[in-house]
């Protein structure tokens, strides 16, 4: 009957040891640089999608990592780092992912792991608030057009018009087509969104983006775990209305939407 015991609790210590390795293993899975923490990060000089105010990182970029955080259960470690160098130190495991407004591109993609996208940006035709002639970029044909002088966006501009205006900033451009000097501005979506929300601008956005860029997480090669809790996180965020609400509050509008 001893023996019998015995077996039988031995056999109860494998099975707990297994479990409890299983959970462990679990656990580590995501390849974290610190244990119950997500580090994440990002230039710190790009507002509105990230800056420091007060001493404490903040931000669009900022709050959807935290939010990003506390649905896969991690302590939130928004960190910054030079964009220059921001895909080595991922490499180096200095943090656990880029969430600094990165655009998912083939290059960068050789390099590290995408989440889907957490925000959508690109070529994004502006004309004046009170403009209803311009619908679409088929109406700019002849249409005198502000772009960045030595840009893309002065390439797609001159497959849409011969009446090209170069300028030095965006904002310059958009300033002039308030001012109705310019039929058009073709620049980056979030650039003008930002210009009409911080500048008090009367432009809005029309059409399609020209081109998509896909904003997105990054995270080390084969990290697979840490990549879907991350996606799961942003489709949650998405489903429960919890994304429109952040969007809304740094931008007036679900920049998710094309």
């Amino acid at each position: 009957m001893k023996k019998i015991m015995i077996m039988v609790i031995a056999s109860m210590l494998v099975i707990l040891s297994a479990c409890g390795s299983e959970e462990s293993s679990g656990s580590s899975e995501m390849q974290l640089v610190e244990e119950g923490s997500f580090s994440f990060a990002m230039s710190g000089q790009y507002p509105p999608l990230n800056y420091k105010e007060n001493g404490e990182l903040t931000g669009f970029d900022a709050e959807i990592g935290k939010e990003i955080s506390k649905r896969i259960g991690l302590e939130a470690k928004p960190v910054t780092n030079q964009w220059e160098t921001m895909i080595q130190g991922l490499k180096a495991n200095k943090y656990d992912a880029i969430i600094g407004s990165m655009s998912a591109t083939p290059e960068r993609d050789k390099q590290v792991d995408f989440s889907e996208p957490y925000y959508l940006s690109g070529a994004q035709i502006f004309v004046a608030e009170d403009n209803q002639d311009i619908q679409s970029k088929e109406d700019l044909e002849g249409k005198t057009i502000g772009v960045i002088q030595s840009s893309t966006w002065k390439e797609m501009a001159e497959e849409l018009s011969e009446n090209i205006k170069g300028y030095p900033t965006d904002v310059n451009a958009l300033q002039d087509l308030e001012l109705g000097r310019l039929d058009a501005v073709i620049t980056d979506k979030i650039v003008g969104i930002n210009a009409k929300n911080e500048k008090g601008l009367k432009i809005k956005a029309i059409g399609e983006l020209l081109n998509e860029d896909r904003i997105s997480v990054a995270v080390n090669e084969g990290n697979k775990e840490l990549i879907e809790k991350i996606n799961e996180a942003i489709q949650s965020m998405k489903d429960d209305g919890t994304y429109e609400k952040i969007s809304m509050k740094w931008f007036n509008e679900n920049i998710m939407e094309n």
